[in-house]
């Protein structure tokens, strides 16, 4: 089993660390198993299984939280019950009984307990769930047989520089979903179409990308592997599109926005509109609220500063407070989206 002695939990990458626990379920003749418990790192599939060759795979994120009172908090793991849910429909998939998944969420949490850092770290307990196709098939197909796998590893802040504003570039030539594709589904795909962009961002110094819409190319879309918003006024703006997955965060942000009496706009945004906003954060389980402080438009070598003194916006600021204090039991949780473990 894993030492966890010389674990530093303040410094944790985003990275994977092998956990003592995995749990499994599978479907087949019709009908979900029992949940297994597994030691294994490793899946044994057919070599013609759906996932492998026609990309029959979504995947979910969330994390659990070590609170300052000890309790061990999940959050909202039934909003990502629903995104898998909507993930295998879209894709012909099995979808996972909300309850089947939040009994497995909360066993592979506990089974792991020891891996949930510390209050005072700063890192959390990133949960994993993938569902893939594992019957074979050479033809087109979905498949009739079907695997749920949930792992868990600590993590630190998905970008180094933490809550740190960073640089993103947008890019003409890549797109991250077509306009009627996969876009609103946690598929594997989508990530692999943004690898290109990625790649290229990064070896000039940014931390991500900014996609803009597949269809026009005026709107602003997905930042990266996370959701983009603004600060504009008194408004808090996110994009509108077909080929945008639904963040949790995104709309956990929303929800504290209104409380703090911002008004939400969630609409097209044209490019453009970035020379008019105050402040803009990319969002999402693993990036949870990133200040952006330029975003540069590579076709037309334009730059829009969006922090003048390199540091994260006011509202920015008090939106990440107020959810990673939700997030750890700190700020009341009015709106029940902690799943607390006995």
């Amino acid at each position: 089993m894993t030492n966890l002695e010389n674990i530093n939990w303040s410094s944790l990458p985003f990275g994977y660390l092998k956990a003592d626990y995995n749990v499994r379920c599978i479907y087949k003749d019709g009908k979900w198993g029992e949940i297994e418990v597994s030691d294994s790192e490793f899946v044994n599939i057919h070599i013609a299984a759906t996932c492998l060759h026609y990309g029959q795979e979504i995947f979910e994120g969330l994390k659990a939280f070590r609170g300052k009172d000890g309790k061990i908090r999940i959050f909202r793991p039934e909003a990502n019950a629903q995104r898998l849910i909507n993930s295998a429909k879209g894709i012909k998939m099995e979808p996972v009984p909300e309850e089947l998944f939040l009994e497995m969420v909360k066993k592979v949490v506990k089974l792991n307990e020891r891996f949930i850092p510390p209050y005072e770290s700063g890192s959390s307990l990133y949960i994993r769930p993938v569902e893939i196709g594992t019957q074979a098939r050479v033809g087109v197909k979905p498949a009739d047989e079907y695997t749920l796998i949930i792992f868990v590893t600590p993590v630190g802040p998905y970008f180094p520089e933490g809550f740190k504003p960073t640089k993103v570039a947008v890019y003409r030539e890549y797109d991250r979903a077509a306009p009627c594709g996969t876009g609103r589904w946690k598929v594997g795909g989508n990530y692999a179409c943004g690898m290109g962009a990625t790649a290229r961002a990064q070896e000039n110094g940014f931390s991500a990308v900014l996609f803009l819409d597949p269809k026009e190319k005026k709107y602003l879309d997905e930042c990266g592997p996370a959701n983009f918003f603004a600060i504009k006024g008194n408004k808090y703006i996110t994009p509108k599109s077909g080929s945008i997955l639904p963040s949790i965060t995104n709309m956990s942000l929303q929800q504290i926005a209104k409380d703090m009496g911002l008004e939400v706009e969630c609409r097209p945004i044209p490019i453009e509109e970035l020379a008019e906003v105050d402040e803009a954060a990319e969002c999402g389980t693993a990036a949870v609220c990133s200040p952006l402080s330029e975003i540069y438009d590579n076709d037309n070598d334009k730059t829009y500063v969006i922090s003048k003194d390199g540091n994260p916006g006011p509202v920015v600021t008090e939106l990440y407070k107020r959810l990673q204090g939700i997030q750890k039991g700190d700020i009341e949780d009015i709106h029940g989206w902690n799943t607390i473990l006995d």
